[in-house]
């Protein structure tokens, strides 16, 4: 007799055999809408349109940027030269003057006392000698006839060299007498600007231990002091020193302007280096007819080379940051960009020098790099490298975008 499965074991084979089937559907419905959904392939990148422009080659005069200090080319701290009263002053505060003019006057009438005296005693004197010289011919008439002795004789003689040794003693003391009145007019020993009066009217003033009567600075010309490195130094300004030639061009502008308002030349290198801050001192010297340079401005001074070279040059724009490198992208064959590390140098008329990475005639992406990466095709649109518009410094860097 066949051995039937009881009702419930049917029921639990059937359902079973339902959820296989359901299991085996849906791996097929699955199946079948993944291939449906698959990618196809990815398109070539479509190439960009952006600015190109060829790579400069040109000769510059290489440009170095300091700060500095102006000073002036003679200073005078004016001061008396004789004890006394001031009894004028001649100038206003801040006013330029000439070499000679009267600034200040001191009570001149005890050393006008002074000279009056000098002079009695030098007519005193010059009486006495005249009179010894008298007494001493006469005393040589006589010796001759031995009516005076020799002791007399050379008595007179001594007389007559100490009265005319008195005669120089007097004039000399005149003189000083003479000249103690003139320092009662003190005068300016320059041309200048005039300070402030130190000292007014009616003080007694001395030669020592007092302070200044005021000070007077030159204004036609005017010095610029600045410290130049070490590097710029050797390359610039010590071949035109030891060649003696002083015409390296220097500019100087003031904290108010953006540019270079005179020109001027070096006037003298200091004699050492300093080891601290491994810069040298140098002094450049500036006409200043119209007095607008003070001493004591801030200064920027621009330092040119003393003879031009070849360089290479790019707009500011061109140049992209990765990490601590420079580099532009290089339009090569086929249109495709290519990174290229770059050594930037000095700005010279708003392009950058590039001193290593590039070559003249070379084409680089000089507007749209943000929207390029290396490798990717482009359209150029050529413009004039001196079109685009310079920026003072690579002061935004622009990270390299790597392909994701």
């Amino acid at each position: 007799m066949p051995n039937i499965p009881s009702a419930p074991l049917r029921r639990r084979t059937l359902i079973g055999a339902a959820l296989t089937g359901l299991v085996l559907t849906g791996i097929g419905i699955g199946a079948h809408a993944t291939r449906d959904s698959a990618p196809a392939a990815l398109p070539a990148p479509q190439a960009v349109v952006v600015d190109t422009a060829e790579v400069l080659h040109r000769s510059v005069t290489e440009q170095h940027e300091f700060s500095g200090r102006l000073e002036a080319v003679d200073r005078v701290e004016v001061r008396p030269q004789v004890a006394g009263i001031l009894t004028q002053v001649h100038f206003r505060d801040g006013a330029t003057v000439r070499k000679g003019e009267v600034l200040f006057t001191i009570d001149p009438r005890p050393f006008a006392a002074e000279v009056a005296r000098a002079e009695a005693q030098l007519a005193a004197s010059e009486s006495r000698v005249a009179y010894t010289a008298s007494d001493l011919a006469r005393s040589e008439r006589l010796i001759a006839d031995n009516a005076v002795s020799r002791r007399d004789l050379e008595e007179k003689q001594n007389a007559a060299r100490d009265a005319a040794a008195n005669v120089q003693a007097a004039r000399a003391a005149l003189r000083i007498a003479r000249l103690n009145l003139e320092y009662t007019t003190i005068k300016a020993p320059i041309d200048g600007r005039m300070s402030r009066a130190e000292v007014t009217v009616g003080n007694l003033v001395s030669p020592t231990g007092g302070p200044a009567l005021t000070t007077l600075v030159s204004s036609d010309r005017i010095y610029a002091a600045f410290d130049v490195d070490e590097q710029t130094f050797l390359k610039s300004v010590n071949p035109a020193r030891t060649a003696q030639r002083t015409n390296l061009p220097v500019q100087l502008g003031l904290a108010n302007q953006d540019g270079y308002s005179a020109e001027g030349r070096i006037h003298s290198v200091d004699n050492r280096l300093d080891t601290t801050s491994g810069t040298i001192r140098v002094r450049a010297v500036f006409d200043n007819p119209d007095g607008l340079l003070v001493p004591g401005l801030y200064a920027r001074i621009r330092l040119g080379s003393a003879t031009p070279r070849d360089a290479v040059l790019i707009d500011d724009r061109a140049v992209g940051t990765d990490q601590d490198k420079r580099f532009v992208l290089v339009v090569g064959e086929g249109n495709r960009t290519a990174y290229r590390e770059v050594r930037l140098g000095k700005l010279q008329d708003g392009l950058r020098i590039v001193e290593d990475g590039l070559k003249p005639g070379e084409r680089i992406v000089v507007n749209g790099l943000q929207r390029v990466r290396p490798g990717d095709p482009v359209t150029p649109h050529p413009v004039a490298m001196e079109g685009s518009a310079p920026v003072a410094a690579v002061a935004e860097p622009r990270a390299l975008k790597t392909r994701i």
